[in-house]
């Protein structure tokens, strides 16, 4: 069931990001506090050009937004998006009858 209102290419970007354990990681050090580059590779440790990948990702999804302030880039979660992928999710639950199955025809 697809929702008129929600892009198909923003439902399939938001859950391909959650698919990494990495980006899980950073999600759920954003769900605490505004974070910057550096203090994401400590509390992760990894390096930042793995890093830059990720929130790459996180970031085309919509999950997260940056910031610059100086020379730093800081990341937060973006909720809007998050609140549109629990949507999607909820169509499931509420409108969609599950069905008996039909023979196949021979």
């Amino acid at each position: 069931m697809n929702s008129p209102t929600i892009a198909p290419d923003a439902i399939a970007s938001g859950f391909h990001a959650f698919s990494d354990p990495l980006r899980l990681q950073v999600i759920e050090l954003l769900r605490q506090q505004e974070l910057c580059v550096c203090e994401l590779c400590e509390q992760l440790g990894v390096t930042q050009s793995k890093l830059s990948f990720h929130l790459k990702t996180l970031k085309e999804a919509g999950l997260v937004r940056s910031r610059q302030e100086g020379r730093w880039i800081y990341y937060s979660i973006n909720l809007t998006q998050f609140v549109v992928l629990e949507q999607y999710l909820a169509e499931y639950r509420r409108f969609s009858p599950i069905l008996p199955s039909r023979p196949c025809p021979d």
